[in-house]
């Protein structure tokens, strides 16, 4: 035990994680260098599109230095804050952390967000600044705000290039000299922590683990303590990074479990493994809370249970992710699913798409609502569906969090005016060394889930940086606005708005459903309405045609009479007909 070194990467988003991670596995020799890519950890080609990390990716690699031998489990994270659940399981696995600091854009927010996760885990910290190479890089101005941030002194951070190679070895060699050997007994019952999964159609789930007594072997039984699940342990070994079969996995490693269990539910992550039943279970992890939350259905209605099998999967790989059955009338069964962020819901969907080849329609992501209604009860409003009448609800509540917004003051007076238009509150600013400002506002959830981090980047010209926090529920002016096509409520379309803004955003949706459905053979009005009273609309041209057009000469009343017969035919149809509104008019107004 003492030879192994459990460590991972945090940073904010594109600071170099992953190139960092590339010059490790090619000073092991880890991975051929004919076999060696850009972002080798980053195995899902949604990752290497985006230019993110979105799931953490674990590897061993051996080292030798000063003639000893040693393992190195090394867990590559996500830097985007709508993955923070990722980085904290990360972290539970794990005795330290290399702090890896962008020498162009220096201390960002994230950056204080892992390392305030990473000090609570009493982990140890190893400081570096990567991207020394650059015409832009401000290394001197960002090594005093690292020093600064963690309190040491400038010569204690490490200058690297992880693109080039520079002074990675030296971060390898720190690693092993500063971070502890792992903590555990392998004469203890065995017990290991799970802290991902994924399933096998053959040896089914498969589960991620960080041993922490004892050691298993392929053949055993295990128990899942908390599930209550038994197992046959099928294999066992670690990643380099894909799977590499061992004989055992003993104290203090981190590796997989194939459990045998075929049911995907049944793994938790957080969950202890063991051998015997009575086991005391390991500390698990807090169970992240979902904020944002969207309705996706098939596209076609016959891949209902397909959709559901690849929710349960795809759970497996990503523990934040949680859905549950919900139907409408006009797009049939579904799942409401929450996630920690629209990114987070963005790269489920896709995922969805790629690994099983669903076609979703997606509604807009929303936030929870809660309401008290006259009897003092709470409710919790997932979706607009949900919304009670009016005459039912006493209060309303909407999330708000702790906005965190880092600035360069070039781009102060931008990101402030943006910031402003969040009808939030002023909590404090305070001034960072190198000519950065911290601004810090308390919000509601709602108005940052969409669009926001984009705007963040445009005005600042991707320097600002953001991160939040939940703070709780406070009583908010919001208003169920439902959207009426022929005089017919389309639940589907309904939204939350904020009374005051309710006016814009009804005429918004109206003029985007003219612009898209399909015009009938009469006219059809479009209507946003609030508790019964309409406050915008517009129409839908009837389709036009010329039902004089094949007559030639003759009496004009001939004429009169076809378009006096095509007149009533119409308002009949009006009255009797049923609008169908097409799947994609959905795709498109969820989208918009």
């Amino acid at each position: 035990m003492q030879n192994i070194r459990n460590f991972c990467i945090i940073s904010h988003v594109n600071h170099g994680k992953s190139t960092l991670a590339d010059r490790f596995l090619e000073i092991t020799n880890t991975i051929p260098k004919e076999k060696m890519k850009p972002q080798y950890l980053n195995l899902m080609d949604l990752e290497r599109e985006k230019g993110i990390t979105i799931k953490m990716q674990p590897v061993r690699m051996s080292y030798i230095l000063n003639s000893k031998s040693y393992i190195l489990n090394l867990i590559d994270t996500p830097g985007h804050v709508d993955f923070s659940y990722e980085v904290s399981r990360s972290l539970a696995a794990v005795e330290g952390a290399i702090l890896l600091v962008d020498a162009t854009r220096g201390i960002q927010a994230q950056t204080i967000a892992n390392l305030e996760l990473a000090k609570k885990q009493n982990l140890v910290i190893i400081p570096a600044l990567n991207k020394i190479d650059s015409p832009q890089a401000r290394t001197e101005e960002a090594k005093e705000e690292l020093a600064y941030l963690l309190n040491i002194q400038k010569e204690e951070i490490f200058s690297v290039s992880a693109k080039n190679g520079t002074n990675v070895e030296q971060v390898l060699s720190a690693v092993i000299e500063k971070i502890p050997g792992p903590r555990g007994d392998s004469n203890k019952p065995f017990r290991a922590l799970i802290f991902g999964s994924q399933y096998d159609s053959f040896q089914g789930v498969i589960a991620y683990v960080r041993v922490i007594d004892g050691e298993i072997r392929a053949g055993e039984k295990i128990n899942l303590l908390q599930a209550k699940a038994l197992g046959d342990v099928k294999e066992v070994g670690y990643f380099k990074p894909e799977f590499k079969k061992s004989d055992k996995l003993f104290s203090g490693e981190i590796g997989y479990i194939a459990t045998g269990i075929k049911e995907p539910g049944k793994v938790r992550v957080g969950d202890t493994i063991s051998k015997i039943i009575e086991a005391e279970p390991l500390p698990g992890y807090e169970e992240p809370k979902p904020m944002v939350f969207a309705s996706l259905y098939p596209e076609n209605p016959a891949d209902f249970e397909l959709l559901k099998d690849a929710l349960e999967k795809l759970k497996l790989k990503d523990a934040s992710l949680t859905f549950e059955l919900e139907s409408q009338e006009t797009l049939g069964r579904g799942f409401r699913c929450g996630f920690l962020g629209s990114l987070h819901a963005e790269i489920v969907s896709e995922r969805l798409l790629r690994e099983f080849g669903l076609t979703l329609v997606i509604s807009r992501p929303s936030v929870v609502y809660k309401i008290i209604n006259q009897q003092n009860k709470e409710i919790l409003i997932f979706s607009p569906s949900d919304w009670p009448l009016s005459t039912e609800i006493k209060e309303i509540q909407e999330p708000w969090v702790e906005l965190e917004v880092i600035t360069p003051q070039e781009y102060m007076g931008q990101v402030m005016e943006l910031i402003k238009k969040l009808k939030g509150n002023f909590v404090k600013s305070d001034y960072f060394v190198s000519e950065k400002t911290v601004f810090v506002y308390e919000v509601p959830l709602r108005e940052i889930i969409v669009g926001f981090y984009d705007s963040l980047k445009e005005v600042s010209r991707g320097f600002a940086s953001m991160n939040y926090k939940v703070l709780g529920y406070r009583p908010g002016d919001l208003v169920k606005m439902e959207i009426l096509v022929a005089g017919k409520k389309e639940e589907a379309f309904s939204k939350i708005v904020q009374k005051d803004d309710a006016f814009d955003e009804g005429k918004k949706i109206v003029q985007k459903l003219k612009e898209i459905l399909p015009a009938q053979l009469y006219a059809v009005a479009l209507q946003a309405s609030i508790s019964g009273k309409i406050i915008a609309r517009e129409n839908i041209g009837a389709k036009r045609r010329d039902v004089i057009a094949p007559l030639y000469g003759g009496d004009y009343t001939r004429k009169r009479k076809l378009l006096e017969r095509q007149k009533e035919g119409k308002k009949d149809l009006k009255e009797k007909g049923d609008i169908r509104i097409p799947q994609k008019v959905f795709l498109e107004m969820f989208q918009s």
